[in-house]
């Protein structure tokens, strides 16, 4: 169980960000709110992320699993195809590549870190 204290973000004093300023994923046309930062474990589990349309994250996997809901947009995760208003559960070590056609937002929460199958 994460021990973090309680943690407050208000939409407007936040600004999207490279992926790469919370990970060493450096992946073109992908953005980072992070939500929550649990300090025991260096990282941050729960973030919103924004693909530009066509805007592509390598074949990776999620060690702990990976909650996603789609706020914006589409997204492709693997073989699932999701709409806004759309959520998906992937288990522990599913290994998927992602995609957005048109672009998106997505609620995204994994308690462990990404682990990269094909080079980024």
């Amino acid at each position: 169980m994460i021990n973090t204290p309680n943690q407050l973000v208000r939409h407007d004093e936040k600004e999207w960000l490279p992926l790469s300023s919370i990970a060493e994923d450096a992946v073109p046309g992908v953005y980072v709110k992070t939500l929550m930062f649990d300090e025991s474990s260096g990282r941050a589990p729960t973030i919103l992320l924004r693909f530009d349309a066509g805007a592509r994250y390598p074949l990776h996997t999620h060690p702990g699993g990976e909650e996603v809901f789609v706020l914006e947009g589409d997204i492709h995760l693997g073989g699932d195809h999701l709409h806004a208003g759309d959520y998906l559960y992937t288990a522990p070590n599913n290994v998927h590549a992602v995609r957005s056609d048109g672009g998106c937002v997505v609620f995204l929460k994994a308690t462990e870190a990404t682990v990269f199958v094909e080079k980024r």
